[in-house]
């Protein structure tokens, strides 16, 4: 046996340089979300978690054009994931605004606290049952609200307010705030089913009409980023339990409807 069949053999131990550069610098924009929410700049702590989320949609394509993909690659997004929008967007939300309910009362403190707390922890629970489903669910849908939309609705909330002049301890954000964090939270651990957009386009050809409102959607995020963004989001989070409820009055109509019964022949 010629001994260099052995070292041909041999497997490779390096990784894939480009989706795994995507994939830290998505990491680095998290972690620097989170130092400049600590510096008390919410609004660059909010615009680097969209960054993240625009290089966490890079690397996973750019593995798939490129048939780089790799079980470290599918691990260690899932950690970079974890950072930019799991600890990132609770810590955001907790510096610049749970953390200041503790104004109202010790009680009131315990809730912000666990409304952040609660953001954190259905991130990681939904990112562990990614991993474990993800060879066995259908692509074109996520069970739960996919971590980078559930951030992306948070520190939408976080940009526009602070870019209208609305302080963290304001009353009004006090008051959506721990809602906006339970409730991406539990949806991102739900079975709500969202559109994943994977299977988008189709084809390489799209209807005309989407040029027109691809340069509408351009020019009202020049118009007002923070705004659309949330309205995005917004719309975008709300749309998985419209879309389940009209599914689950699709099948009790089907259901209720007697079947069609064939008439003798002559």
């Amino acid at each position: 046996m010629d001994p260099s069949d052995s070292t041909r053999r041999k497997p490779h131990r390096g990784i894939y340089l480009l989706p795994n550069l995507l994939t830290t610098g998505a990491m680095f924009a998290g972690f620097y979300a989170i130092v400049s929410a600590l510096a008390g700049r919410p609004q660059d702590a909010a615009m680097s978690v969209f960054v993240a989320g625009l290089l966490d949609g890079l690397d996973g394509r750019v593995a798939r054009l490129t048939n780089t993909q790799s079980e470290f690659g599918v691990q260690y997004d899932s950690l970079s994931d974890m950072v930019s929008f799991g600890v990132a967007p609770a810590l955001v939300l907790y510096v610049w605004s749970l953390s200041s309910l503790q104004r109202l009362g010790p009680l009131w403190g315990k809730v912000g606290f666990a409304a952040a707390f609660i953001y954190a922890a259905c991130a990681a629970l939904r990112l562990a049952r990614f991993n474990t489903q993800v060879g066995v669910v259908d692509k074109r849908y996520f069970q739960g609200l996919a971590s980078p939309a559930a951030a992306g609705l948070a520190m939408s909330f976080v940009w526009m307010m602070s870019a209208n002049g609305f302080a963290g301890d304001h009353e009004l954000v006090q008051t959506l705030a721990p809602g906006i964090a339970i409730a991406a939270g539990l949806l991102m651990v739900s079975r709500i089913r969202y559109f994943s957009f994977k299977a988008w386009p189709l084809s390489d050809r799209v209807p005309f009409v989407v040029i027109p409102l691809v340069v509408l959607i351009f020019v009202a995020l020049y118009i007002d980023t923070p705004l659309v963004l949330f309205a995005i989001a917004a719309l975008y989070v709300l749309s998985g339990p419209l879309f389940t409820l009209w599914g689950l009055r699709r099948r009790r109509g089907l259901r209720d409807t007697p079947p069609r019964q064939e008439s003798p022949p002559a």
